[in-house]
């Protein structure tokens, strides 16, 4: 298939649309579709949060090393949103999530791969290419903004968020099963996890795929009188970026809260395990803190966005930001292994993530017309990825050096800069 074919094809996903109840009718699709493929993409992603570092750990034998496998997965983050947003531009929401779900699928296949070779290399490939189940869940959450209401736009981006749960919450808990099924068919324990990841990845791919009819994004171009991109653009345009953050500095503002709440979470997430396993706590009970963490990630979302849309974006990023400095007191101050501290303190951190993620993006779908959408969009998230990229990495460094509470103290200053920030992105 040319170029030509599937841009008229793209075009053809998004036949015109009149009337208010038209395309209400479109958006109340659209946030159920998306909802469908984040329940079932987000186990692709979060079933191996509880075990990658850990399974890092077995094949390198270091602790610094271990923290790389987060690094690397929003390193791939981070590239598959700059990818994404010139596909998306051109082709639509369709197109570009359902595709980077099933490069995600795909990584997850990797690091069963890298478990079977016992190789490190192999297992930061795969963690590159895993990431891109995160760079679609981002942009699952802008589609369902594109013909949202303004007064109920931080409500649809929050369900698409929400939807996350159910998936979420149940991956890590599939950890122990997953393991006894790798361990029954002669691969190692720790590759279970991802095996049955990757059938998530690949089934949510498929859900966008035939469902995601007319797409969303292409659907707002025709209505504002813009056209699929083409051919164009060979990448994400930085210029036009750069031209929008000028003109509205409140959007640079919300890019970053949202990358520093992203930061913090990561940064500290991805060390817990860790930390518990210093204790002696079994990989169920780290499953469990991670399901905890999850739950204040996604479950209450839909509260977040209400809020948001009810008090305004403002609040709730400073609530975010307040809730994050709590959960790496309990955090930093917990004892290794199991205690009440670390559960406290991770579902804070997902919570306190909830919060600065929702509202931040919301204002950047406020404030971004839907010529510059998939760009500033796309550049947010890339931004996001990076910096959670250097908390990942730094935080390995930290742990092996100065220990898990020295973490949490970094981390507390990244929360505190993002109350500075915050009122920046304040509405005009």
């Amino acid at each position: 298939m040319n170029e030509s074919t599937a841009a008229n094809e793209s075009t053809a996903a998004a036949p015109a649309v009149g009337s208010f109840g038209e395309v209400a009718a479109v958006q109340r699709r659209t946030v159920a579709v998306l909802g469908a493929a984040q329940t079932v993409g987000s186990m692709g992603l979060t079933i191996g949060i509880a075990t990658a570092s850990l399974l890092a750990l077995q094949i390198s034998g270091s602790e610094s090393e271990a923290g790389l496998t987060q690094t690397f997965q929003v390193l791939g983050t981070a590239l598959a949103s700059y990818l994404l947003a010139p596909v998306m531009a051109r082709y639509g929401r369709r197109v570009g999530v359902a595709g980077a779900y099933a490069i995600g699928g795909l990584g997850s296949l990797t690091l069963v791969f890298s478990g079977v070779l016992e190789s490190m290399a192999v297992l930061l490939v795969g963690s590159i290419l895993l990431g891109a189940i995160s760079s679609a869940g981002y942009a699952a959450r802008y589609a369902a903004t594109d013909l949202a209401k303004d007064d109920k736009r931080a409500r649809a981006l929050a369900l698409v968020v929400w939807a996350t749960t159910i998936g979420a919450v149940a991956g890590p808990n599939l950890t122990g099963p997953a393991v006894a099924a790798a361990r029954a068919v002669g691969l190692p324990e720790l590759t279970g996890p991802f095996a049955l990841g990757s059938l998530g990845g690949f089934c949510a791919a498929a859900v966008l795929w035939v469902l995601l009819r007319p797409d969303p994004l292409l659907l707002a171009q025709q209505r504002a009188g813009l056209v699929p991109v083409g051919g164009q653009r060979a990448g994400l345009s930085w210029r036009r970026v750069a031209e929008v953050l000028r003109a509205q500095p409140t959007v640079a503002a919300a890019i970053a809260v949202i990358s520093l709440s992203h930061a913090v979470m990561v940064g500290v997430m991805v060390m817990t395990p860790l930390h518990m396993a210093h204790g002696g706590a079994e990989l169920r009970i780290i499953g469990i803190v991670i399901s905890v963490h999850i739950l204040g990630m996604f479950a209450f979302a839909p509260v977040v966005g209400w809020a948001a849309d009810a008090w305004g974006r403002l609040p709730v990023m400073l609530a975010g930001g307040v809730m994050l400095l709590a959960s790496v007191a309990l955090a930093g101050r917990s004892p290794e292994g199991t205690s009440w501290q670390i559960f406290t303190g991770l579902f804070l951190l997902g919570l306190g993530w909830s919060c600065g993620t929702v509202a931040g993006s919301v204002v950047i779908a406020d404030q971004v017309s839907v010529s510059a959408r998939t760009d500033v969009q796309g550049a947010a998230d890339s931004l996001m990825a990076l910096t959670a990229a250097a908390a990942a990495a730094v935080s390995g460094l930290v742990v092996d050096h100065a220990g898990y509470p020295t973490l949490n103290l970094l981390a507390a200053v990244f929360a505190g800069l993002m109350l500075v920030i915050a009122p920046f992105a304040r509405r005009g």
